[in-house]
């Protein structure tokens, strides 16, 4: 019962919709315009249909058009009825007016049906075509203005007012259009003639004619009228313009078309052919163009120079068949291009300069480019590395001029490139190459190898003997650069330089003048001075120091035993005298320094070898061994004495040695030596001799033991203190007459120079009774033997 319920209320809206259809059956439920975009709102159906949008849902609701196109979509979220792609009224309906479309929404569960029309209005989408877009009329020359040509119509796409609505046409000197209506609302367009043609004024007239719609903004759409007016023979030829102007290369290549001359003639047929020719014979213009007489053509034959002829005017005639003619002139312009380099034209140079001026002008040149424009503008520049400047003076003259004083000593001559490039494309440039000179100017004094030389001359050299040479330089040239060399004045006027040394002006070579020697004087110095040739003259000086080195020219001279020819002196040697007792010393000095003064000592002979020895550093004679009684009473031993140099030198001195037992025993020495001859006689005679020799050998050992006893008390009596200046080491006495040693009683004295500590000794001779010895304080010209156990070399020795 309940269901029944149900469907009749269903029922009863079923009913209620299809008599609201067939109501509305003759207008359209909804509007819209064409090309509207997809997803835009069109109706809402929930609403207009009475059903909810839940019940639109549930029964499944959906959209059917007749032609199975899906133009609309039914949103059942919403109940909208929304498009679903753009819609083409021009597509869909064509020329039809108006265009309806029908669609069904149909409900599924239960099945219904509900019918809708659809109005899709126009819009001006379209523009008016033409057919054609070209139409061409022909019409004589001599037709009477009013006359109307019929044109073909446009056609537009769209409908009513968006459709064409008027034709238009420009330009329209000699003609306008009307507009007629035709059968179904189209417009057609017709031309009307308002003004007489001309062929020979105007042959041929192209006009566009327009259509345009209704719309809103209007669109319009165009073809072209070409109108060919008809011609009769009435003209001469004619050129389409009497004065041509034509640019060529220069350097076009022979044969290139310069230019089209073009006469027309307005006739046809025979009398409108055309022929072209020069108008004049001028063989500079034959021999350079060339005239095609059927197109009018010109062409180049001679290759052109714009810098011989920059234009040409040639006249051209124009003759018909009929023998009519016209002219007309072309003006041809040589164009220049950039294909003369530039040149640079020297008006006045300079090769040479003198050092240390100021800007001075080196060069005044004048550039030219036979070109024209940027191709004949240029500019010149040098290289980066010279002291030089471009400066431009009047018209196209530039000096050279020079940046700065120059110096002659850094560099002296410049090769100056002045480059020249025009402004023309591709740019060419040309070089141009200036050597300068910079003259010398004497601003550099003569500068020494070093500030102080330092020679070296062995002493006693040869006359004349080169040792050594000064150099100086001088950067200048020339006679600024010719140095001379000179001898300055010694700071010691007491030195005689002018005997001691010259020096050759020219090469500075030194030489000595005499022999030096080491032992007078051993360095010296002096200034040399060094002067150019300038004027005025630049100098300077240098120092000088010779040394003055030592040659073993000095032999060793013996001090002890004296060499002077009295009588030798005896040592006297106890025979009980052990091995190493000091029986003498050998003095020697050498004159000469270093180790040619250097002495040693050797035993060269002796009586008997073996029994005495010679200490080699201090000459110290001593006993090899112990004596005996067997040993000859009488010795002699030579002593030489050498020094260290190349050569060596030497000295001998001869000892003579007495053997005694005791100091009291007499020394007798003629009567042991008359005693050694007798023992040489035959034995009778020496008895008788015996007797003499003992007499005598008594008186005379009386005699010397007398002489030996008063020399001793004078020496006593005589003796003195030796003090050094100062009182160095004063009365220190070396006593060597304990042991017995010496003929006489003789006693060395060693004496200190004060203050010195040096070490240095004096050895002084004494009176005839007794010898002193002294080390004399003279520096490094003298040396002694090391010997008494000190460390010092021995000074020259000197007799006190």
């Amino acid at each position: 019962m309940e269901a029944e319920e149900e469907h009749f209320p269903r029922l009863r809206q079923v009913l209620l919709f299809v008599l609201l259809a067939q109501v509305c059956a003759e207008q359209e439920d909804y509007s819209i315009a064409e090309e509207t975009e997809s997803g835009s709102f069109v109706a809402n159906l929930a609403k207009d249909t009475g059903l909810g949008i839940r019940e639109l849902s549930w029964r499944r609701a959906r959209v059917i058009f007749n032609n199975n196109k899906k133009h609309f979509q039914l949103n059942l979220q919403t109940g909208d009825l929304e498009v679903n792609e753009k819609l083409d009224r021009e597509e869909l309906c064509g020329f039809t007016e108006p265009c309806v479309l029908k669609f069904q929404v149909l409900l599924e569960e239960p099945l219904e049906i509900y019918k809708f029309k659809l109005l899709l209005s126009d819009i001006n989408d379209n523009s008016p075509v033409f057919p054609e877009a070209e139409m061409i009329l022909k019409i004589m020359e001599n037709t009477l203005p009013g006359t109307v040509f019929p044109l073909k119509n446009a056609q537009d796409l769209d409908v009513g007012i968006n459709n064409v609505q008027n034709y238009t046409i420009y330009p329209n000197s000699h003609f306008h259009v009307l507009t007629r209506n035709g059968s179904e609302g189209r417009k057609y367009p017709e031309l009307v003639l308002d003004k007489a043609l001309d062929r020979e004024e105007q042959p041929e007239i192209r006009l566009t004619l327009m259509a345009v719609d209704g719309g809103a903004p209007p669109q319009t759409g165009t073809a072209l009228v070409l109108i060919d007016v008809l011609d009769i023979n009435d003209n001469a030829p004619e050129f389409a313009q009497p004065l041509y102007h034509v640019q060529i290369l220069e350097n076009s290549p022979l044969g290139s078309l310069i230019v089209t001359v073009s006469a027309r003639d307005i006739d046809t047929g025979i009398n409108g052919e055309v022929f072209y020719s020069f108008f004049y014979g001028d063989e500079e213009i034959t021999r350079t163009f060339a005239l095609s007489e059927l197109t009018g053509e010109i062409k180049i034959s001679k290759k052109l120079d714009f810098e011989k002829i920059m234009s040409y005017e040639v006249d051209i005639k124009a003759s018909d068949g009929a023998g009519l003619s016209g002219k007309c002139t072309v003006i041809i312009q040589v164009v220049d291009v950039n294909d003369n380099t530039p040149e640079l034209k020297m008006a006045s140079l300079r090769s040479s300069i003198p050092e240390n001026s100021p800007e001075t002008t080196i060069a005044l040149f004048t550039i030219q480019d036979r070109d024209s424009g940027e191709n004949g503008k240029t500019v010149c520049f040098l290289q980066e590395d010279v002291p030089f400047l471009l400066k431009p003076s009047v018209e196209n003259f530039y000096k050279l001029v020079t940046e700065g004083p120059l110096d002659r000593e850094r560099k002296s001559d410049y090769n100056i490139t002045i480059t020249v490039t025009d402004l023309g494309t591709p740019r060419l440039k040309s070089e141009h190459s200036i050597s300068v000179q910079v003259a010398d100017v004497n601003d550099n004094a003569p500068a020494f190898s070093q500030s102080a030389y330092t020679l070296w001359v062995r002493e006693n050299n040869g006359p004349a003997l080169h040792i050594g040479s000064v150099s100086a330089t001088d950067p200048d040239s020339g006679a600024n650069a010719q140095v001379t060399y000179s001898l300055l004045p010694p700071g010691d006027a007491r030195l005689p330089l002018a005997s001691l040394v010259s020096i050759s002006a020219d090469t500075g070579q030194l030489f000595a003048l005499r022999p030096l020697d080491f032992e007078a004087l051993r360095a010296f110095e002096f200034g040399v001075g060094a002067a150019d040739g300038g004027s005025p003259a630049l100098s300077s000086r240098a120092l000088v120091r010779v040394q003055v080195l030592d040659a073993n020219d000095n032999a060793p001279v013996v001090l002890y035993p004296p060499q002077n020819g009295s009588a030798p002196c005896t040592e006297l040697v106890p025979r009980a005298a052990d091995a190493g007792y000091l029986v003498t010393k050998v003095v020697a000095v050498d004159g000469d320094s270093g180790q040619n003064a250097w002495l040693s000592y050797q035993l060269l002979r002796a009586t008997e070898p073996g029994l005495f020895g010679v200490w080699a550093p201090s000459g110290e004679v001593r006993t090899a061994r112990q004596l005996s009684e067997r040993d000859a009473p009488r010795h002699r031993l030579a002593v030489l004495v050498r020094d260290h140099g190349e050569p060596p030198l030497s000295a001998t001195v001869t000892l003579h040695v007495l053997l005694v037992d005791g100091f009291s025993q007499p020394h007798l020495p003629r009567a042991e030596a008359a005693a050694e001859q007798a023992r040489a006689e035959p034995l009778t005679v020496s008895l008788v001799v015996a007797l003499a020799a003992v007499s005598s050998l008594f008186l005379l050992s009386v005699l010397g033991v007398v002489a030996a006893r008063l020399c001793a008390r004078a020496r006593a009596a005589s003796a003195g203190v030796c003090s050094a200046p100062g009182g160095g080491l004063a009365g220190h006495l070396v006593d060597v007459s304990g042991g017995g040693t010496l003929c006489q009683a003789y006693r060395y004295e060693v004496c200190v120079s004060g203050g010195s500590g040096t070490g240095e000794f004096k050895f002084l001779k004494s009176h005839p009774s007794y010898y002193q010895a002294s080390v004399n304080d003279v520096g490094e010209n003298s040396n002694f033997v090391k010997g008494f156990g000190f460390n010092s070399e021995f000074a020259n020795f000197s007799e006190h």
